[in-house]
């Protein structure tokens, strides 16, 4: 099969097209055949060599995509070669073909075309997982998102007005800020020019701040939210170090939490397959009703990986990447 991979850390120039042998199921995997992977921040990571797959996990980049089942490993049951899906991966994604264990493996929401069900699954399962399963946010309470026109932001924008969250958000153009508003954010803060902090004050503080940037924003999150409120952190783009005032978090009752989705293991209570059951559960019906929509920015060839990752690096874009196979 062929598959993109990364010669050496770099820019989007050591992405190349390579010969791999095609996957085999272990006991418990399946393989899909590839239609559509979608782009990551992380991925970007991975091809400078700052963020390395799990042990055991491909070291083709690509965590999510869509197509059809190919093979069914030892103890796999209700599935069918030829049935069309997403997967939640630890790697593998730009690629033909993938091994994919079978419980991160969802069947497409109805309505969604396969090629646009790529843009699903990081984001679905990365959102329901620390909104509701980590943070436990609740109707009438309110978040605050950082970048909500990327991938992440745009899902997190439309799953919260489903819930019934007042959201607040961030972005840098006005173009942008208006394509939150339309996914539902109640608030869309310009952070050239506006304090997320006073913004956040001025409707009672944040009760769950869904966070990219690590350090750099760490104590002015803090100073955002809420009595008892709950910070997620789930990117480190603004830096992995900062100081921690504990006193200011104690006064206000609040936590801070700390979550990867890749790292995960498939099984047990907290694993990938329980957060991608919970996704199909509740979150699937809101796709097929129209309530959240995936929002696809642009779409590039496989072989055209590098201008996928130039677009993500140059921060013009709105919603997810995909890559075709």
């Amino acid at each position: 099969m062929r598959a993109i991979l990364a010669t050496e850390p770099g820019g989007p120039e050591v992405l190349t097209v390579s010969d791999r042998p095609d996957p085999t199921p272990a006991p418990g995997e399946m393989v899909v055949t590839i239609a559509a992977a979608g782009l990551n921040r992380a991925d970007l990571l991975q091809r400078q060599g700052f963020y390395p797959p799990p042990p055991g996990a491909s070291d083709v980049i690509g965590m999510e995509c869509s197509g059809t089942v190919a093979a069914l490993g030892e103890g796999v049951s209700g599935w069918s070669v030829g049935d069309e899906v997403c997967a939640l991966l630890a790697g593998g994604g730009y690629a033909e073909q993938v091994a994919v264990p079978a419980g991160q493996v969802m069947r497409l929401p109805a309505g969604v075309p396969l090629i646009e069900a790529a843009a699903l699954p990081e984001v679905a399962c990365t959102v329901w997982s620390n909104l509701v399963m980590t943070a436990r946010i609740q109707p009438g309470e309110t978040l605050l998102v950082h970048g909500g026109a990327g991938g992440i932001g745009s899902f997190a924008l439309q799953l919260a007005q489903a819930l019934g969250v007042t959201v607040l958000t961030s972005a840098g153009t006005e173009d942008k800020r208006a394509f939150c508003r339309s996914l539902g954010a109640d608030v869309a803060i310009d952070y050239h020019h506006e304090d997320f902090v006073q913004v956040a004050k001025e409707h009672g503080g944040a009760d769950v701040i869904l966070d990219n940037m690590g350090a750099k924003y760490l104590a002015r999150n803090v100073d955002a939210l809420a009595d008892g409120g709950r910070l997620v952190v789930i990117g480190l783009q603004g830096g992995a170090k900062a100081e921690l005032d504990i006193n200011a978090l104690m006064r206000k009752r609040a936590s801070v939490a700390g979550t990867t989705l890749r790292s995960r293991p498939s099984d047990g209570p907290r694993g990938k397959a329980a957060i991608c059951a919970e996704v199909v559960e509740h979150v699937w019906p809101l796709v097929e009703d129209g309530t959240i929509r995936p929002i696809i920015d642009a779409t590039f060839p496989l072989e055209q990986a590098a201008a996928a990752h130039e677009r993500m690096t140059s921060g013009e874009h709105t919603g997810k990447l995909l890559l075709t196979v």
